[in-house]
C-alpha cells in the first residue's frame, strides 16, 4: 500500500480487496436471467463461493435486480432493446419479461439476501445508472468493489466501466460472470482483464533471461483502458478463513 498525502493507494490485489475498503456486488443473479444460461447452476455455484467469502470476511454485499417497466411506460431506448432481445420487430409483439414481483423477476433462492445486505433495482444496464448503488459505496468509503454474477456481455461490463469512471476500483471475478453469449463475453472480458503490478520482491530474487524479462513485460499494467483488477474464486480461503484478501497463486490476476 502506498500513501500520498491522506490516501490510501492500492499497490496490489491484496491491497484493493481489504474488507473495510471493499464492497461485493452481485449482478443480476435472477431466475429469469441465470435459467437462460447453459451454465446457470455452474454459475450460481461459483457466486455463492464468492458471497460466502464476502460475509465471511464482514465484506458489504449489495444485489443488484434488472427490471423492465410495463411495456405501457417504456420508453424508445427500452422499447428497442426489448425488440432485439426478443428478436421482434414490432413493439406490438414484445412482452415485459422482469416485471416488479414476477417470477422472473426474484433472485435465485440459494443466494438469498440477508438483512444486513441490500438489493437495489434498475432499469439500465450499469448497476449505477439510476440506482443508490454509487451514493452507497461513497458513503461507506469503500474505494473497490468486487463484481460478479451475469451477464458479462450486457451488464457487467458497463458496470465496470461505470464504476471506475466514478472513481473505485473494479475487481472482476472472472470465473463467477456468466455470460448468455460467450463469443461476445470473451471479447469484453480480455477488453476488461489487465495484469496486476509485478511482486517486485519475487522477481528480485529470479535469475535474468530472456523469458524472464518476457513474463515481467506481461505482468505490467496495460496502457489506456479502466483500471480493471481481475481474480477467480478457485484461490478463495477455506471457509474457516475470515480473511478476503488474495493468498499467493500461480496465476498472477488471480485468488482472494
Amino acid at each position: 500500500m502506498q500513501h500520498h498525502r491522506n490516501l490510501l493507494v492500492p499497490d496490489s490485489l491484496a491491497d484493493a480487496c481489504h474488507p473495510d475498503r471493499l464492497a461485493l456486488v452481485v449482478h443480476d443473479m435472477q431466475a429469469g436471467v441465470v435459467g437462460q444460461l447453459a451454465d446457470g447452476p455452474q454459475v450460481t455455484e461459483r457466486v455463492g463461493r464468492v458471497l460466502d467469502a464476502a460475509r465471511r470476511a464482514a465484506v458489504r454485499v449489495f444485489f443488484t435486480r434488472h427490471m423492465s417497466l410495463p411495456v405501457e411506460l417504456m420508453g424508445i431506448s427500452q422499447l428497442r432493446t426489448a425488440m432485439a432481445w426478443q428478436r421482434r420487430d414490432r413493439v406490438e409483439e414484445i412482452v415485459s419479461p422482469f416485471l416488479r414481483d414476477s417470477p422472473g423477476f426474484e433472485l435465485v433462492p440459494e443466494l438469498a439476501p440477508r438483512a444486513s445486505e441490500a438489493v437495489f433495482d434498475k432499469l439500465s444496464m450499469s448497476a449505477f445508472e439510476g440506482s443508490p448503488l454509487g451514493f452507497a459505496l461513497r458513503d461507506a468509503q469503500v474505494s473497490a468493489f468486487a463484481i460478479v454474477g451475469v451477464a458479462t456481455e450486457v451488464g457487467i461490463e458497463p458496470t465496470v466501466r461505470h464504476g471506475a469512471d466514478l472513481g473505485l476500483i473494479p475487481v472482476l471475478v472472472t470465473d463467477a460472470c456468466g455470460a448468455g453469449d460467450r463469443r461476445a463475453a470473451l471479447p469484453r472480458r480480455a477488453r476488461l482483464r489487465r495484469r496486476r503490478h509485478p511482486d517486485r520482491h519475487r522477481h528480485h530474487h529470479r535469475p535474468a533471461g530472456p523469458a524472464h524479462n518476457r513474463r515481467a513485460r506481461a505482468e505490467r499494467p496495460t496502457i489506456g483502458g479502466p483500471d480493471v483488477l481481475t481474480m477467480t474464486v478457485t484461490t478463495i480461503p477455506p471457509t474457516t478463513s475470515p480473511s478476503m484478501s488474495p493468498e499467493p497463486s500461480g496465476d498472477r490476476t488471480s485468488s482472494w
